[in-house]
């Protein structure tokens, strides 16, 4: 088992008013007076777990953890019907995520996170560098559309059956390219149904790409509960269709921003879903961090990944 500090439960939290009629769910955890620290979890749309506040040496950090727009406990939820999509951007997010930092009183934060989480701190610490104290990222992703093109046409090519099968789900979708849309189109379907199908379609492709991982379970996302999943579904094929409102390449290009920052990478070689490669262009752009390649890792981690991010963090307490 991976060493992870106890469970703590949090000593505060509340809903932050962001506009657009958005209230984003927040809580802190651990050391009052201890170091910032900011959680920024993927998704894009899946919500904190309590899990996540177990990396953190809860006598030296001050945890922050918030739900973005339209998951977990943040209002309104994508799972429901009327819940408007237009205000949820990733430039929407990086502005909760100030008015956050504001409300708190943090002057600069640790910022841990992985996969899509890692996209957005990427983005917000390109923007507000001297904001942030250091960074540790799980699984690295930078949202460009050849990555996106990627996930759900190109790894195709090791599951061609489950490829097939998540295709037919929408066959409005002319060409390969055109499903990711399709199925946010049909994640805005008035009709329940419709919109079920669609997330159950989705979570069975995303299940079928880290398939062969060593760890981990067989169903990481079909086997979320039915809100949770519908939430996800709907705001990563938003945000995906529409390449996360990032111009390609950019967070690689502007990387050098972050130069001034310590950061930890972990990616897993045997990460289908998130190939290494983006990892490695990073590192190679980011003088400042440490690229750590887990050998026995994939998109879902391992013990020895989980252990190796807690140290990271503790390196920043």
């Amino acid at each position: 088992m991976a060493e992870l500090y106890p469970l703590v439960e949090p000593h505060d939290e509340g809903m932050l008013d962001v506009g657009d009629g958005n209230l984003v769910h927040w809580e802190v955890c651990g050391n009052p007076h201890g170091t910032p620290a900011l959680v920024v979890h993927g998704g894009p749309g899946s919500g904190c777990t309590p899990g996540m506040r177990r990396y953190f040496d809860p006598d030296a950090y001050r945890v922050v953890l918030f739900d973005q727009r339209g998951c977990g406990r943040s209002t309104p939820h994508a799972a429901e019907t009327g819940a408007g999509m237009r205000h949820n951007t990733t430039a929407h997010l990086l502005a909760d995520m100030e008015l956050l930092r504001v409300h708190l009183g943090v002057d600069r934060w640790v910022l841990h996170g992985g996969s899509w989480g890692s996209t957005l701190l990427l983005a917000y610490a390109e923007r507000h560098p001297e904001r942030v104290a250091g960074i540790v990222i799980s699984s690295v992703t930078t949202t460009r559309r050849c990555e996106i093109d990627w996930l759900y046409r190109g790894v195709g090519r090791f599951f061609p059956e489950q490829w097939d099968r998540f295709r037919a789900g929408v066959p409005e979708a002319a060409r390969p390219e055109d499903v990711v849309a399709a199925y946010a189109r049909r994640m805005d379907d008035p009709d329940p149904a419709v919109r079920e199908k669609a997330a159950a379609d989705w979570c069975r492709w995303e299940d079928a790409v880290l398939s062969l991982e060593p760890h981990g379970g067989p169903d990481p996302y079909s086997g979320r509960p039915t809100k949770a999943r519908l939430a996800m579904v709907r705001i990563a094929s938003h945000y995906f269709a529409h390449g996360a409102w990032l111009e390609e390449g950019a967070l690689l290009r502007d990387a050098h921003r972050l130069d001034g920052i310590e950061g930890v990478l972990f990616h897993g070689r045997l990460d289908l879903s998130s190939p290494l490669d983006t990892a490695w262009e990073l590192a190679r752009q980011w003088n400042a961090c440490e690229l750590v390649v887990m050998e026995d890792s994939g998109h879902k981690g391992s013990d020895e990944l989980r252990s190796r991010v807690r140290a990271a963090l503790d390196r920043f307490r």
